[in-house]
């Protein structure tokens, strides 16, 4: 029996790695489909494999690192082509930058729900901003040391591959930790609202992403909408589609984006992206922790008039609720 149960937990650890590298190997062909070259290396605006690692990592622990290093391999085979001397470093800046941003989660007492402005806080600061720091300061690194990146050229590289893991994290993560909490709608569910905002989170996304007016600002009241009405469940979502569309101009070059250099859209989507990531991720965190101490006083209030209620005159304690009655006698 002790031999079936060990064999099972290993099956299954073997398992969850494999998913978590293919996993992690799928989204990442997905961002190269939006990659672009600054001088001579590949680097992605939004690098959704840095949220696939860091969310498994919250959900499955530090036992699935070997998945995260697997796809990484995959996905920087597939770029570079043969294995040289850079992919083993750039490699294991892809897996550590995730593992020490999951560390630091959780020596932090980051909670999954989000429904606290300090973890939006704290996902922001040190998941993705300090966190990806390792894996841009590891793959720049190899990339110049073994001389495809010239040293002239380090920072512009090395600040575009940080956003694009950054962003990943901001924008992919909050995502996928919602969806531990889904569930199945219900018809009282606001069906007409959500629809509407999924609408109108697609049109003016168009809008703004490709009119030459430069109206990227028109992005911030849909989430805001979002937010308030549907907390991370809806500003997620939101986050998510608006980064791809604006993305998808930038590498077009099409809207507020014509007429700019590599660097310069790099930096108008990365300035973009983390607005919008800030945004949607740290107002849903307020509107839920306000809701959640809306909740606790409303229960309190509750406890406290049915103390009062038996504490009203005529009212023996014999006939308060057990719970009552135990508090009273120091049990």
């Amino acid at each position: 029996m002790i031999r079936s149960e060990g064999t099972r937990g290993t099956a299954v650890t073997a398992l969850s790695i494999l998913a978590v590298a293919a996993a992690y190997y799928g989204v990442g062909q997905i961002g190269l489909l939006r990659q672009v070259t600054i001088h001579g290396a590949r680097v992605t605006p939004l690098w959704p494999a840095t949220g696939i690692a860091v969310s498994s990592l919250l959900y499955l622990g530090l036992r699935i690192w070997p998945g995260i290093t697997l796809g990484s391999f995959l996905v920087v085979a597939t770029v570079t082509g043969p294995v040289d001397l850079a992919t083993p470093g750039i490699v294991a800046g892809n897996t550590i930058a995730p593992v020490c941003a999951y560390l630091m989660l959780r020596r932090t007492g980051f909670r999954k729900e989000l429904d606290r402005l300090r973890d939006g806080v704290i996902l922001v600061f040190l998941g993705a901003m300090a966190g990806m720091l390792i894996s841009a300061t590891m793959g720049t690194g190899m990339l110049a040391l073994t001389g495809r990146l010239p040293l002239s050229h380090f920072w512009p590289v090395w600040a575009a591959w940080w956003a694009g893991d950054a962003m990943g994290v901001l924008i992919v993560t909050p995502l996928l930790l919602v969806l531990r909490k889904a569930r199945r709608p219900r018809r009282t569910d606001r069906w007409a609202e959500a629809i509407a905002l999924a609408v109108f989170c697609v049109v003016i996304g168009v809008v703004a992403t490709r009119s030459s007016l430069s109206m990227l600002y028109l992005t911030f009241p849909v989430l805001i909408w979002a937010a308030l009405r549907f907390q991370l469940a809806g500003s997620a979502p939101c986050a998510l589609v608006l980064s791809v569309l604006a993305i998808t101009a930038g590498s077009e070059k099409v809207g507020p984006f014509a007429g700019h250099t590599i660097l310069e859209i790099m930096l108008n989507l990365a300035i973009l992206n983390g607005s919008i990531a800030l945004t949607a991720l740290l107002l849903a965190s307020i509107v839920s922790e306000d809701m959640n101490i809306r909740r606790r006083i409303e229960q309190a209030c509750e406890e406290l008039a049915e103390v009062v209620d038996h504490l009203a005159p005529g009212r023996s304690a014999s006939a308060w609720p057990p719970r009552y009655r135990n508090e009273r006698d120091g049990r």
